[in-house]
């Protein structure tokens, strides 16, 4: 009987390895990422450049200060010893811009609601506009119409706020005089940052799928029940982004301030009694007259105003964050 053996296999050769994709990145593609880096990097050195002379600048009338910076009252660099603080302007800047928030806000996002899904598209693009156009009025036109209209028209509004809310000691006005207040600084800031959130807050609106709207439509729900339940959860933050927009104006905002507030260095409770003071405000009024140290101490008063923005900039990148199903990346 005779065995038949199977041939050996033979080891077939190994797969060659896959050839390597070549790079579909565009030249154009690679200068675009380029620049867009590099503008990324000039803004944070720039930031950390202002931050640094800021720094070295207000260090140097810090050291010779012979009052405390955060609680001083008074502002009086040029005295021998200097004694100058920034109680007053910490709190004129910080209530004005909460004043022109709470009155802004909800006006701005109420118009915005309007135009984007209420008006008329005839009536819409008009109002738009005009809506666009408040924005780039310069600082200085808001101060004189503050000056000379708003100021003799809230007198009135100060006696009737007086006279029926005087118990709150907030609109309890216990000195006589024009408006020069910061309630009335805050009336006109928060007119002057309407414009800026109501822009941003219609186009975030906008941008709000229609399937969200049409499918909240076809459920039976109402006009308003769309904005509150697709509307407004969408643009949560777009309209915090816009309403941070308008707080960095308010609380830099020089000019307008200057030419209505008549400033002092006395903390009072009492929005409606002439007086008070913000950072902008005394920087412009004082950095003229004042010598090398009077700048320094000007300048570090700058410096706090700074590092204000960036809290209050960083609080709103945080609130932006906590709310990223809001944000409209996954719509």
């Amino acid at each position: 009987m005779s065995i038949t053996t199977a041939p050996p296999e033979i080891e077939s050769p190994p797969p060659p390895p896959p050839a390597k994709a070549k790079s579909t990145t565009r030249p154009g593609d690679k200068i675009f990422l380029g620049l867009s880096r590099g503008s990324g990097i000039l803004i944070l050195v720039v930031m950390a450049s202002i931050a640094v002379f800021l720094t070295v600048r207000a260090s140097v009338a810090l050291s010779s200060n012979e009052g405390n910076f955060l609680t001083t009252f008074d502002w009086d660099p040029a005295a021998k010893p200097p004694v100058f603080g920034i109680a007053v302007l910490l709190y004129g800047t910080v209530v004005s811009s909460v004043i022109a928030m709470v009155i802004a806000v909800p006006i701005a996002v109420g118009i915005a609601l309007f135009i984007s899904h209420y008006a008329p598209r005839k009536l819409a693009a008009p109002l738009a506009y005009v809506v666009d156009l408040l924005a780039a009025v310069p600082s200085i036109v808001y101060g004189i119409w503050g000056a000379l209209v708003l100021v003799p028209y809230l007198d009135g509004l100060n006696s009737w706020m007086d006279s029926y809310l005087g118990w709150t000691v907030i609109f309890d006005k216990t000195e006589m005089g024009a408006a020069r207040n910061l309630f009335t600084v805050g009336v006109l800031l928060a007119i002057m940052i309407l414009p800026i959130i109501t822009s941003v807050s219609r186009e975030v609106f906008l941008q709000v799928p229609k399937m969200n709207e049409e499918a909240a439509l076809a459920l039976g729900a109402t006009r308003w029940e769309v904005i509150r339940m697709s509307v407004l959860p969408f643009g949560r933050s777009g309209v915090i982004s816009a309403s941070m927009l308008g707080l960095g104006r308010a609380l830099g905002e020089t000019m307008a301030v200057a030419t209505v507030l008549s400033p002092n260095f006395l903390l009072s409770f009492h929005l409606l009694d002439a007086g008070g003071g913000t950072f902008a405000q005394n920087i412009a009024a004082k950095f003229d007259e004042a010598n090398e140290f009077g700048r320094d101490a000007l300048i570090a008063s700058g410096l706090v105003l700074f590092v204000l923005t960036l809290l209050v900039n960083g609080a709103a990148r945080l609130i932006i964050a906590r709310r990223k199903e809001y944000s409209g990346a996954n719509a």
